[in-house]
């Protein structure tokens, strides 16, 4: 089966001072280059982005 991987945009986004979008945890680089993206880039953007997301979120 193919899908569509969707993208993680929550439309809150700001920038903190290494680029990363306090929002979705995404680099501006992956964000820019998010629809020339191949299925398995996404992906791994994804996978990272979560992981950054977690530092981010308030206490």
């Amino acid at each position: 089966m193919d899908y569509k991987v969707e993208s993680p945009c929550v439309r809150n986004c700001c920038l903190d001072k290494k680029d990363v979008c306090i929002g979705c945890g995404r680099t501006l680089n992956e964000i820019k280059g998010w629809q020339a993206a191949t299925k398995s880039e996404k992906i791994d953007i994804l996978e990272k982005s979560a992981k950054r997301i977690k530092p981010l979120s308030f206490k």
